[in-house]
C-alpha cells in the first residue's frame, strides 16, 4: 500500500499526472485516480451488503473531505509518510493519507483503505 501511496504523492509533486478536482466546483481539493479507484471499491462492497450505508458513508465521507481544510491542524501525520506534508484523516475504519500542498493551497487525498491494513504496515 505504501508503495501506491508514495507513487501518487510523486506523480503530484512531480506533474506525471492530472488530478480530478474531489467535487467539480473544488478547486483545492484534489484526488489520485489510486484514492478514486480504492473509494469505488468500497463502495460497491456497502452497496452489495446495504444501499442505505452505501449512501450514509459517501454523505459523511463528503461531509469530512469537503471541510477538511477548516480541520487540518486536528489531523496527524501519516506513519506511512516521513513528510510531515502528508497527513491521515480517519473516518468510519477507512484511513485517507492525503497532501497538504500549502503553496498551491491545495490538498490530494492519495488513497482510501481500511484503517487494519495501516496498523499491519505500521
Amino acid at each position: 500500500m505504501k508503495m501506491k501511496l508514495q507513487e501518487q504523492l510523486d506523480n503530484y509533486i512531480n506533474s506525471k499526472a492530472a488530478f480530478n478536482s474531489y467535487y467539480k466546483s473544488m478547486k483545492h481539493i484534489k484526488c489520485s485516480v489510486l484514492f478514486e479507484e480504492q473509494l469505488q471499491e468500497i463502495l460497491d462492497a456497502l452497496e452489495k451488503e446495504d444501499s442505505d450505508r452505501a449512501k450514509s458513508f459517501k454523505l459523511y465521507l463528503d461531509t469530512v473531505i469537503i471541510n477538511m481544510h477548516t480541520k487540518i491542524a486536528k489531523y496527524k501525520p501519516s506513519l506511512l509518510f516521513d513528510d510531515t506534508k502528508v497527513k491521515e484523516i480517519e473516518n468510519q475504519g477507512y484511513l485517507i493519507p492525503f497532501f497538504g500542498d500549502e503553496s498551491n493551497d491545495m490538498y490530494v487525498l492519495l488513497g482510501i483503505y481500511k484503517k487494519a491494513i495501516d496498523e499491519a504496515n505500521s
